[in-house]
């Protein structure tokens, strides 16, 4: 396989089953957005981490693949052949949730992102998932979306959030709370 083609050369890209749509479609937005996220997930994993949380993103990573697969998929029997979500997908998300809130403070407050740079960049993940399940849910209204896809990725930023958190009581980063009126020094 080429890793060029020159089909797209005229501003245009091929969905799943082969129609052409312009680079600048709401759904090559949409799953391009997810596409972005997986390359952040991926900069995450490659960090000094708990190998199993390093092999969790993994994971998501791999079913954030599934996401943009059905995204980019317009034909009415992409279902034969095509990868698929689960209930357990989602799950899984909720039992890390769950595990890691059990070792922190609860919220008394928004925090400001920061302290370290994998923490920081949980949070520019969690930012561009909640920008994908935005641009998922624009083009819900005119092409038919994969609820599980949303379950997802609404469930992935939580998970992303909490993520942030144990990383930084791993990494010994002191929590700086959000507090309206801060004043410069």
């Amino acid at each position: 396989m080429k890793i060029y083609t020159r089909t797209g050369d005229s501003g245009t890209t091929s969905l799943i089953c082969g129609k052409r749509v312009s680079k600048h479609d709401v759904r090559v937005e949409a799953y391009g957005t997810v596409d972005e996220l997986i390359s952040w997930i991926g900069l995450i994993r490659d960090q000094e981490i708990d190998p199993a949380i390093s092999q969790f993103l993994l994971k998501i990573q791999d079913r954030l693949m599934i996401c943009a697969a059905i995204l980019a998929a317009d034909c009415d029997n992409c279902k034969t052949g095509m990868p698929a979500l689960k209930d357990e997908d989602i799950t899984d998300l909720e039992l890390a949730i769950d595990k890691m809130e059990d070792e922190l403070e609860p919220l008394t407050s928004f925090i400001l992102p920061g302290g370290h740079t994998v923490v920081s960049w949980c949070h520019i993940s969690r930012n561009v998932c909640r920008r994908a399940e935005r641009n998922v849910l624009k083009i819900s209204p005119d092409y038919p979306v994969n609820n599980f896809v949303v379950k997802y990725l609404n469930r992935l930023s939580d998970y992303l959030f909490v993520l942030s958190r144990k990383l930084g009581k791993d990494f010994k980063i002191v929590e700086i709370p959000w507090i309206s009126g801060l004043k410069n020094s």
